[in-house]
């Protein structure tokens, strides 16, 4: 990495959403060299060129340069502007992995986003829709970003390779963040999930259901796990299930872990009564890391925490993913904002893995792309 004034540069395909994102928000400049220059199809894959078509939709005079191979990106940020949007994702990645990207921006867009995303809404690699709806808008709403059109809506299911889903999300704007205190998990209160199934035995989804429930019963009575079949149109285009668990504690801490089936003429077949176990089993491990934010929000906590008032927030988490050690990285390069981490040991803390306490002052930024009315 290296930043010649204002505009940041690197090199490699690695973190291209974190870096489009940041860039955007701190409104610096992006120049993106080596983009898998040395392999035999080189340059953007079409998600990566999805991502970056979604940020100039949201956005209102981004200028986004790319060469012929697709090895080199240019990207100016403009303005946030948001609104009501459509837009159709590459099936290679599951909408989560573009609504990820939306979750860091959307507070902070001049008029409310209203978007309409298809493609596939679970697969094995992203977080699902599920998870985000079950865990990151409750994260959002302890930051203050709050109201009635804070929502995310599963309109149709699609299962990869074809997918064929659809999602509508919104998400109020917001003019500042408020600071938060967040160290405290709580214990674990009752476990909600999904079991969903398209183009298959609706017979699968209870199935899962049952495996998941003989292994959680041993430890919490309180246990709903919703199944959810969808037919015909909204069922999508290729046939799949999979299971979405969460775990809530008394402080309202979310803990998520999910599974999904192999997608159609990929990978042996899996019994949904192992996918049941082995999603439950996750979610017992992700209560052992513990910490008040699940592993797949840590870095849009922090980055909310960088994003809030010129006041101390403090939030536990669980051992950091490698995902969210490279977003510290990012937060300090285009923010200047460094993270004071402590160490708790289980000791300490009387339960689970290592915890780590994160503490930052935040750069009071503020919404500039909001009409003052």
């Amino acid at each position: 990495m290296a930043g010649d004034g204002l505009s940041l540069s690197y090199s490699g395909c690695n973190f291209l959403r974190q870096r489009l994102v940041l860039a955007t928000l701190s409104g610096r400049p992006l120049r993106i060299r080596k983009i898998r220059a040395k392999d035999e199809d080189p340059g953007l894959r079409d998600f990566e060129a999805s991502f970056i078509r979604l940020i100039d939709k949201v956005t209102n005079g981004s200028r986004i340069e790319i060469n012929q191979t697709g090895t080199n990106l240019y990207y100016q940020p403009g303005l946030l502007y948001g609104g009501s949007l459509e837009h159709d994702c590459s099936p290679s990645r599951s909408i989560g992995y573009y609504l990820e990207g939306l979750l860091c921006l959307a507070p902070f867009m001049k008029h409310p986003l209203k978007i309409v995303l298809r493609g596939v809404t679970n697969d094995q690699v992203d977080p699902s829709v599920d998870v985000l709806k079950a865990t990151a808008l409750p994260l959002m709403k302890k930051f203050g970003i709050d109201g009635e059109s804070l929502e995310i809506k599963i309109n149709r299911r699609g299962m990869p390779p074809k997918g064929g889903g659809e999602i509508l999300f919104a998400c109020p704007v917001s003019k500042v963040l408020q600071p938060i205190q967040f160290t405290d998990p709580g214990k674990i209160k009752r476990i909600r999930g999904t079991a969903y199934s398209v183009r298959v035995s609706p017979q699968i989804a209870n199935r899962m259901v049952e495996s998941a429930r003989s292994i959680l019963n041993k430890f919490l009575p309180d246990i709903y796990i919703y199944t959810d079949h969808m037919k015909g149109v909204s069922s999508g285009k290729s046939p799949g299930f999979g299971i979405c668990l969460t775990a809530e504690t008394t402080n309202g801490t979310i803990l998520s872990a999910e599974l999904a089936s192999n997608p159609q003429g990929q990978g042996a077949a899996v019994l949904p009564e192992e996918l049941g176990q082995n999603c439950a089993k996750l979610l017992l491990e992700e209560i052992y890391r513990g910490g008040c934010v699940d592993s797949t929000n840590q870095s849009l906590a922090l980055l909310l925490m960088t994003l809030g008032q010129r006041d101390v927030s403090k939030v536990l988490l669980g051992p950091l993913s490698p995902y969210t050690i490279e977003f510290l990285r990012h937060l300090r390069s285009f923010f200047q904002t460094t993270f004071k981490i402590e160490t708790k040991t289980p000791e300490e803390e009387h339960m689970g893995g290592q915890k780590v306490l994160m503490t930052c002052v935040g750069t009071g930024f503020s919404n500039l792309s909001k009409t003052i009315r």
